[in-house]
């Protein structure tokens, strides 16, 4: 069967890559794409604002399969379009795609369900927002309601810079996905990456992962997309998969299913590991990046059936097998990342960096006159496998080592809680 993929970054390489290894595949289309997927796939390029014209290859190449990345695409109903047009998708409808896009919504869903979540206030005015924040001080989370690209998160550790992020949302400082604002209470915990197939009804629960959102070493500074993350999450036990399934993932589904706007497609649950149980801290409608590199790399089963069978809508019949080695990737970002990125920088080296046990998986490259460049805030991840984290972290800098770019930069911390955990478990 032919495939398109749809996206440019590392969580598109990661899936093309696995794709491609599928039997049951013919030819393999990733549009845009990027430098790294281009070696794998035939990338090409579309007006996504002219989705006749994508409808019109799927249909001319014989595309089975669309698997849609990123979230703008679903929130803006590409997978409406497709299966209208009686294309296979994978991916949920923009109706069931609000539970990224609308932080809100999610909360409202929480609230409906008794689904474990911070105490929160939904706001789109800016007076009741300071009104809210007067009776609900600091520490605290202020977000832009929608699509923000992973950075319209604020943690206001002062009642000041609570307001300063609640004047900064509704002035336009995270475009049209501020015309709201929630506000959360903090929880303090551990975080953990939560992955489930859905065809709406049932889920199928992926390996965990955990990823790292601040760009500097020890979590400080800038929230971004992510910096890195490994898989399995240590901290994730069978009981709280059971816990998570039971409290957050499956009453999600019967919600909407109860609304009438079935979930389809892979469900990202952030989870928040608090003193009193678990809870959502929000929810994403596609795979993670850079999570889905560690699951991707981890995953031995073939990808495609798994795909196939989420958007015809039964994955009552899929089994999924895993490798016991952990994954680990590292994000290596352009110099401004997440702010005021440089881009067009040349990137050499890789071809040294493949050690064994190393995939790299290019996010923001194109390839000029035989040269990879740089062209985005998040350029490459380094992704290996080892038999505990910090063997697999070892290779991954090991390969960025041999990497030169003098204009990129990279946490140099990546797993450090699970591999705090294994230096304290018992040999």
């Amino acid at each position: 069967m032919n495939i398109l993929v749809l996206g440019s970054g590392g969580r598109e390489h990661a899936l093309c890559w696995k794709i491609a290894q599928s039997p049951l595949l013919g030819q393999l289309y990733c549009a845009p794409g990027n430098g790294g997927i281009a070696q794998i796939a035939h990338c090409v390029n579309f007006d996504m604002d002219n989705l006749a014209a994508l409808v019109q290859f799927c249909q001319e190449q014989q595309i089975a399969l669309v698997v849609i990345g990123p979230e703008a695409l679903l929130a803006a109903g590409l997978a409406d379009i497709l299966t209208d047009a009686g294309i296979s998708v994978f991916g949920p409808s923009a109706k069931a795609a609000q539970l990224e896009s609308s932080k809100g919504f999610t909360k409202s869903i929480c609230a409906e369900y008794n689904i474990p979540t911070a105490a929160y206030g939904w706001f789109d005015k800016a007076a009741d927002a300071h009104a809210y924040l007067q009776t609900h001080p600091a520490p605290i989370v202020v977000k832009a309601d929608g699509l923000a690209a992973g950075k319209g998160v604020i943690l206001a550790e002062t009642d000041e810079e609570a307001r300063a992020a609640v004047d900064k949302i509704f002035s336009g400082g995270f475009g049209a996905a501020g015309a709201s604002v929630v506000i959360e209470e903090f929880m303090q915990g551990e975080e953990a990456s939560f992955f489930a197939l859905c065809d709406g009804t049932h889920a199928l629960p992926l390996a965990t992962a955990q990823d790292h959102k601040r760009v500097g070493d020890g979590d400080i500074g800038l929230n971004t997309g992510g910096m890195g993350a490994y898989s399995p999450a240590p901290i994730m036990s069978d009981e709280l998969i059971a816990e998570t399934l039971t409290q957050i993932i499956n009453p999600t589904l019967q919600a909407m299913s109860d609304k009438g706007i079935p979930y389809k497609g892979v469900l990202y649950a952030g989870l928040m590991l608090t003193q009193t149980g678990i809870k959502l801290v929000e929810y994403n409608v596609r795979f993670g990046d850079p999570e889905c590199q560690v699951l991707m790399a981890r995953l031995q089963s073939d990808i495609v059936p798994a795909l196939m069978a989420v958007a015809k809508g039964d994955i009552r019949d899929v089994q999924l097998e895993w490798a016991q080695e952990v994954a680990l990737t590292v994000v290596m970002a352009a110099d401004g990342y997440p702010e005021n990125v440089k881009k067009g920088s040349e990137i050499k080296g890789l071809d040294k960096a493949a050690i064994e046990g190393v995939t790299i998986f290019h996010a923001g490259t194109k390839i000029e006159n035989g040269k990879y460049i740089a062209n985005g805030g998040r350029v490459l991840n380094i992704t290996s496998m080892g038999e505990s984290v910090a063997v697999a972290q070892k290779k991954a800098y090991q390969s960025i080592a041999a990497i030169d770019w003098p204009e990129g930069f990279c946490r140099r911390d990546i797993g450090w809680r699970a591999i705090a955990r294994e230096t304290q478990t018992p040999k």
